[in-house]
């Protein structure tokens, strides 16, 4: 889904007749920059490591925010356990009943409603296990983006377009505009000012 409709080209200084290939062009660069496939809001499934002794983990797509008619952004989580080295465990004979109960590596389901996330920075708080046996690893599926594409992005977008039809290389006549010879001039089109507009939506992971 492209990031400008006609209708809010006079809004963000592009003339009335820049034509769809430039707006598909420039969404194309911008969703790359953002190392995701669309600002829009899509489920994610992400399996983490969780730091010995933390209950958190940080999810890499943001903001997170529901997808109607959910209410929480957090779809499903689950933990897992592994066998642990000498000296993880608080209490070591916690270590040897999970392998008794063949605990290490199995998946279990953890209740998302007792997760904390933070929509801002993706910060996921593990609620604690019954048994106390701390989670070595998690999956995550939730959801995250934009429910409405905001000034910044439309900004962004508008901006790469100005950029690219005053690159020369660019502005030749052409009937179409080929997404992968744009993609070729991304580190003059996407500059100082429109970095600043998307950093907030840039993955915190490759991926």
């Amino acid at each position: 889904m492209a990031y400008l409709e006609p209708a809010d080209y006079a809004n963000y200084g592009l003339p009335a007749g820049t034509t769809a290939d430039w707006i598909t062009a420039a969404t194309a660069l911008i969703n790359r920059y953002c190392r995701r496939l669309d600002l829009n809001i899509m489920q994610y499934v992400e399996r983490l490591r969780v730091v010995s002794g933390a209950r958190t983990v940080l999810l890499s797509y943001l903001p997170l925010a529901p997808l109607a008619p959910a209410t929480s952004a957090l779809v499903a989580l689950e933990g897992r356990y592994t066998k642990p080295r000498r000296g993880e465990f608080p209490f070591e004979p916690l270590a040897e009943i999970a392998a008794a109960f063949a605990l290490p590596g199995q998946w279990a389901a953890i209740d998302a409603g007792l997760a904390d996330a933070d929509p801002n920075t993706g910060e996921l708080t593990l609620p604690w296990n019954v048994f106390g046996l701390p989670y070595n690893e998690v999956r995550v599926t939730y959801t995250a983006g934009l429910a409405v594409i905001g000034d910044d992005v439309k900004s962004a977008c508008a901006q790469i377009v100005r950029n690219a039809q005053a690159t020369p290389a660019l502005n030749a006549k052409r009937t179409k505009i080929d997404t992968m010879w744009v993609d070729y001039f991304s580190s003059s089109l996407i500059d100082e000012t429109v970095q600043a507009l998307l950093n907030p939506y840039v993955a915190n992971r490759l991926g």
